[in-house]
């Protein structure tokens, strides 16, 4: 095939991919098909359901067809799954006393209130009643602590929606790098930042995250020592303690950074 012709199918293909993303949040062409396939069995199972010995009555009204959920194995999201992981076990070595989150899943910090003290900051604040737990309105931008106060410290998968809008912020085209700056700034002399985020080839999937080189975010926390880096690849494989280059040419990996303030 001609340069040129390869050039114009490229296109075709970007602007295809483009008007997918735009109707995806109202219409999601993958679900739908996935759906279809599934509607044969579903109904095949509600009519041999019905005919069985004391089944029970179904009422038109209260039939919830559910399809997605017949599979081999039990799905995951594995960055979130092998981060949180990752982050509990050093939490627990590092026998925390107290330890702060900025902004990562609420399920986490959940679970983190039965092994230690958590102070939960988000700019939409979790309002739940939970022993050894405290939620505060905060933003990533401007942390309510002063300067070298936090000993343990966590934000995992959040500073790559900084300044994109999608959460109620406003925009920023730097707001990955204040982020970690004010991460950074709020650290204790000795204490412990776990840090996660995509890495790869560096580009802006607007407006939901930025994926960046795994080196960049070692230069945006100037200052701090890397102590691990570890990382989920674009096969969903959790890989501990490698280099960050190893993940440097991947499409959509996570990285997991352990840094220290000395």
């Amino acid at each position: 095939m001609p340069n040129y012709m390869k050039k114009k199918t490229k296109n075709y293909l970007h602007f295809f991919l483009f008007l997918y993303n735009i109707i995806r949040p109202i219409w999601d062409l993958r679900k739908t098909i996935q759906a279809i396939k599934h509607y044969p069995k579903f109904f095949n199972d509600l009519l041999h359901y019905k005919m069985m010995f004391s089944a029970e009555k179904i009422k038109l009204i209260d039939i919830c067809p559910v399809l997605e959920d017949r599979t081999k194995t039990t799905p995951f999201d594995q960055h979130y799954f092998y981060q949180d992981i990752w982050t509990a076990r050093k939490i627990i070595d590092n026998k925390t006393e107290h330890h702060i989150d900025v902004g990562s899943r609420i399920d986490l910090v959940g679970f983190l209130s039965t092994l230690t003290n958590i102070t939960s900051v988000d700019i939409r604040p979790l309002e739940v009643k939970l022993k050894n737990f405290k939620s505060i309105k905060g933003d990533i931008l401007s942390l309510p602590f002063s300067d070298d106060s936090v000993s343990s410290l966590s934000c995992l998968h959040v500073v790559e929606h900084v300044g994109l809008g999608r959460y109620g912020d406003a925009l920023n085209p730097l707001g990955t790098k204040k982020a970690c700056q004010e991460l950074a700034r709020v650290l204790a002399k000795g204490g412990n930042l776990y840090f996660s985020l995509p890495v790869g080839k560096p580009r802006l999937c607007f407006n939901a995250h930025r994926i960046h080189a795994p080196k960049q975010i070692i230069k945006y926390f100037n200052g701090l020592k890397l102590v691990e880096f570890s990382g989920i690849d674009d096969e969903g494989n959790f890989n501990e303690n490698i280099k960050p280059e190893d993940l440097e040419n991947q499409y959509y990996a996570c990285g997991l950074f352990w840094f220290k303030k000395l």
